[in-house]
């Protein structure tokens, strides 16, 4: 299993950008603590799981993703387990229960099933690979995402769920979904988030709805809620110019106007204290990441290496694409944070397990051509 692992393809550029990305949001969270001695220690915590990331990434990047892949059903069955004992006995934070706490710690079993999913689609299209695009393979597939998503679903954490049926989506269309499901699905899911807002018998709690009527209808004379964070999160971007007012220096942000502002909102306190050029820079290092996945992907020798990495491309892509979207007002808040640099141990660790995987792939081929 670790016998003759070749590190000479290891890919060294995903690691540095990785680990500057996370080495920065430390910084920026160390900024929007802003004095508050509550969540100060976010920094400590924060370089802890990232140090922890860093060893998940070598040990996981080291082992054949082939052994991964071949404990799917152990991963999955254990996986199902955590949701289930975590629906029925977690601690309910902000009205959904998603966390163990562990002493100080809050653990937080739904980032880690995005990568065990993935890792579940890829043995599912790999031992697939020859069978017809029917009915079947989709229900199939299906079977296996709700498995895991209808227990997140249930927390509620329609955010993450969103996220699943993304990954589930994509790399159904990857493996070659015909263009006729993908305009069935796209019709059905129209219909269903219509009946989910308006239908008196909709599973979705008052605040999931309320979030997108906020953002539809926003009241600019609120003082707190969703439509407050978003407008002190737009006056944080505007504020900042081309190169920001510095670090440590965001008026938004230091004086506490932006709320969870080290969590869903750091990149308008990133915004503002290094302007758009910072901003765009953040965008690009999460970009040169995606991209690096990408290229594993294209070279792995066989289809779950390829679903491997193209799920975790997919996975940083999405929740990145969803974070800015929210700190820019154009799409409803959700809740996800920013890859590799917003506050969150759980969310970290299984993002560099993520990155371990795709080293592992890359590792197992060719060497990645810049």
């Amino acid at each position: 299993m670790l016998r003759g692992i070749p590190w000479r393809f290891f890919d060294f550029w995903l690691l540095g950008a990785v680990i500057l990305a996370t080495a920065f949001g430390v910084a920026m969270i160390r900024s929007a603590v802003a004095g508050n001695e509550e969540i100060l220690v976010s920094v400590q915590r924060q370089i802890i799981f990232g140090g922890i990331g860093f060893l998940v990434i070598l040990i996981v990047g080291a082992i054949d993703y082939h052994y991964w892949a071949a404990l799917y059903r152990p991963m999955y069955i254990v996986m199902a387990v955590l949701l289930i004992f975590l629906f029925l006995s977690a601690r309910a934070v902000f009205g959904a229960a998603r966390w163990f706490q562990l002493g100080t710690l809050f653990i937080q079993p739904t980032e880690l099933a995005k990568i065990v999913l993935i890792l579940i689609l890829a043995r599912f299209f790999e031992q697939t690979q020859n069978q017809p695009r029917d009915l079947r393979w989709i229900i199939t597939s299906f079977l296996w995402t709700t498995g895991l998503a209808m227990w997140i679903f249930l927390q509620p954490n329609l955010s993450n769920v969103i996220v699943i049926m993304v990954i589930w989506l994509a790399m159904l269309w990857i493996n070659g979904l015909p263009v006729k499901y993908m305009a069935i699905f796209g019709a059905v899911g129209l219909v269903g988030a219509v009946v989910l807002m308006l239908a008196p018998f909709s599973p979705l709690q008052d605040y999931q709805r309320q979030r997108v009527f906020t953002f539809l209808f926003p009241d600019p004379t609120a003082r707190h809620g969703a439509t407050y964070n978003v407008q002190q999160a737009l006056i944080a971007i505007g504020s900042g110019g081309l190169f920001g007012k510095g670090y440590g220096h965001g008026t938004q942000t230091q004086l506490r106007y932006l709320k969870v502002r080290h969590t869903d909102f750091i990149f308008s306190a990133t915004a503002e204290e290094f302007g758009l050029i910072g901003a765009l820079l953040v965008i690009a290092i999460l970009a040169f990441i995606i991209w690096r996945c990408l290229q594993a992907a294209r070279s792995a020798r066989d289809v779950s290496g390829a679903m491997i990495a193209y799920g975790v491309a997919i996975l940083i892509f999405f929740q990145g694409a969803v974070n800015i979207g929210v700190n820019l007002n154009l799409i409803p808040v959700s809740g996800l944070p920013l890859p590799f640099i917003s506050y969150g141990g759980s969310g970290l660790v299984s993002l560099m397990l993520g990155i371990g995987l795709v080293e592992s792939v890359a590792m197992r081929h060719k060497e990645i051509d810049f």
